[in-house]
């Protein structure tokens, strides 16, 4: 991000040529409770834009066909020759600032883009053109004295309002962050095993939107919604490609996801998980092998869990 910073300062600085900027987003707003499965220390937790297809290529879809038809009426209406490029979380584009400026909604306290329309379910997408058009009114914040997405983070990841602290925030570190996770924030990591809801899903702007159904790539799927530990820990690289074939979770690669759910196995008290933990403490991946011996650590100095002896209903194919 450093070495790169000059582009995200203007649009121009990414493209000079580019003149206006066209902000638009998609609503992903799930049908059930994202913090539903929170007490579920058997479950891992996927957050709920990760539960379908890749956003990114549906949202890019989108702008793309859009973006045709900006070129084709601009070349109609005698505008002479358009230009157009089109992003959405593929380049170094202040994406919340831009949808802000352009009247979608505004930048909440947990920093992310919050919609009266839509609440804080929003994917972003936008395209850079040449054309000279004139400029929508700006978002008003609306978020007044609540701070219900701050006091929601599990990881203390706010130190003011509308400031986040990656590398304490949970999105990050499951995702973003390589390597073994601090000790100190494993904990705080609950049963989230890619991504975290918790500061979106508390937003009280979110009574007003309506269940995203007409992007069927946006529904979740099946074994997605509440994989059982258990069988997420035996997975390897092939198992872990086939499952995520076509989701944005591929990208992370199997190592960081096993390395997320032995974290969670670590903090579940369910000792019923100790062989699957305990079959990792030799993995070739150091990340890997470091959260086992965690989760070991854990899951035999914790006390007999009810849950133990349940039989397991939630399966991954």
């Amino acid at each position: 991000m450093e070495e790169r910073a000059h582009h995200r300062r203007s649009p121009e600085g990414l493209w000079p040529e580019a003149r206006s900027v066209i902000a638009l987003g998609m609503s992903y707003a799930p049908a059930s409770d994202p913090l539903r499965l929170a007490d579920e220390n058997g479950i891992g937790r996927i957050s709920t834009y990760a539960q379908g297809a890749d956003y990114h290529d549906t949202v890019k879809k989108a702008l793309k066909h859009l973006a045709r038809w900006i070129v084709s009426e601009g070349e109609r209406q005698g505008l002479g020759p358009v230009g157009v490029k089109v992003f959405t979380d593929t380049a170094p584009v202040m994406e919340k600032p831009l949808a802000a400026a352009a009247g979608l909604g505004w930048q909440g306290k947990h920093t992310n883009m919050v919609s009266r329309e839509h609440g804080s379910w929003l994917f972003l997408g936008e395209i850079y053109t040449t054309l000279d058009l004139p400029p929508s009114p700006p978002g008003r914040d609306r978020c007044g004295s609540c701070r219900a997405c701050q006091d929601a983070c599990p990881t203390d990841a706010f130190p003011a309002p509308y400031r986040l602290d990656a590398r304490r925030c949970v999105s990050y570190l499951t995702i973003e962050h390589k390597g073994p996770v601090p000790e100190d924030l494993r904990e705080g990591l609950g049963n989230r095993i890619y991504g975290c809801d918790d500061c979106l899903a508390v937003c009280p702007w979110n009574k007003f939107a309506a269940t995203a159904r007409r992007m069927k790539a946006f529904l979740p799927r099946a074994e997605l919604t509440a994989p059982d530990l258990a069988d997420l820990l035996t997975l390897d690289d092939t198992g872990f490609r086939a499952l995520f074939s076509g989701s944005p979770i591929k990208r992370i690669g199997r190592d960081r996801f096993v390395r997320n759910c032995l974290y969670a196995a670590g903090n579940s008290g369910r000792s019923a998980l100790l062989g699957q933990v305990e079959a990792l403490l030799g993995d070739p991946d150091p990340g890997v092998a470091d959260a086992a011996r965690w989760a070991c650590d854990r899951l035999r100095s914790s006390p007999p869990s009810a849950d133990d002896g349940e039989a397991r209903v939630r399966r991954v194919p």
